[in-house]
């Protein structure tokens, strides 16, 4: 077996919300088209508080909200207000400009609730990168799962274990949670050319290598390995086709550092779409 790459994640605190950011890290900037990983730590909030991210802008990226427990409230300046359930998928293309807001529900916020989750962001081609920016809600119900001796997967995003995602990837990707019984394993083909595992909880081996609770493990290029469940186990499997070198300033993502600067100046001088009915915004780090 090759040698595996681990990525140690580094704790985050985003607006009172613990997070956990394996991507992007020294030893590895992406993993496919996935140039960014947050894993939001699972937090209560009582009565009367939540997660508050004021409006704030984004350029050639997509951003993929996946929640395992809890509710979001999604705003964009597209004019689309979601709300964001355990299990949906919340898809927002970038493309040359647009600015969204996430919070806890007014009436989620009133009564208290629990936030775990995770977001990532995913590159966009060199191509699209100045499209036209989009969103799309996708339910727990329309994602693709499986189930068998003891595996569960579902399908977040892309083409994976003979599954295919409705969300609107713009390069080949996969997306996968996974949920291992005790002593069931699954066999991670090298159906991408870029793979990484997260181990969200629970005790696992890829082939005879540990994994590391809450970490990434980015595994070699065509390879097929098998992921063993010494406990019941959660994870995630991210990757897809190598996007090829991007810069990456505050939340704007791109291959031309020109684009990022122009970003930064309409930022800054408020010439930039806003969301509707929002006022606050989270002003460019100097």
């Amino acid at each position: 077996m090759s040698e595996l790459l681990e990525i140690r994640p580094r704790l985050e605190d985003i607006a009172g919300q613990p997070i956990l950011r394996p991507l992007p890290s020294a030893k590895c900037r992406s993993v496919g088209p996935f140039v960014f990983f947050d894993h939001m730590l699972a937090k209560d909030y009582p009565p009367g508080s939540g997660m508050n991210i004021d409006q704030h802008p984004h350029i050639g990226l997509s951003t993929l909200t996946y929640l395992f427990d809890g509710q979001l409230q999604h705003k964009d300046s597209l004019g689309s207000d979601q709300l964001v359930q355990a299990g949906d998928v919340s898809w927002m293309t970038a493309g040359s400009a647009v600015a969204h807001v996430e919070r806890t529900p007014d009436a989620v916020r009133q009564s208290g609730s629990r936030l775990h989750g995770l977001q990532v962001w995913l590159a966009l081609p060199a191509s699209e990168e100045q499209g036209e920016p989009h969103y799309s809600h996708h339910p727990a119900s329309s994602l693709p799962r499986s189930d068998s001796m003891g595996v569960h997967i579902c399908l977040i995003a892309g083409t994976g274990f003979c599954l295919e995602s409705p969300v609107p990837v713009r390069s080949p990707t996969v997306y996968a949670e996974l949920r291992l019984a005790a002593g069931a394993s699954l066999i991670i083909a090298p159906e991408h050319q870029e793979r990484a595992l997260y181990l969200i909880d629970g005790e696992a081996l890829l082939d005879d290598h540990g994994l590391p609770l809450q970490g990434m493990v980015v595994l070699p290029e065509g390879e097929s390995m098998t992921l063993s469940a010494c406990t019941e186990s959660h994870l995630v499997l991210i990757g897809g086709e190598a996007i090829g070198p991007r810069r990456m300033n505050w939340n704007f993502v791109a291959s031309d550092p020109a684009l990022i600067d122009q970003a930064r100046k309409d930022w800054a001088n408020r010439e930039w779409p806003t969301v509707p009915g929002e006022t606050a915004r989270i002003e460019l780090p100097r």
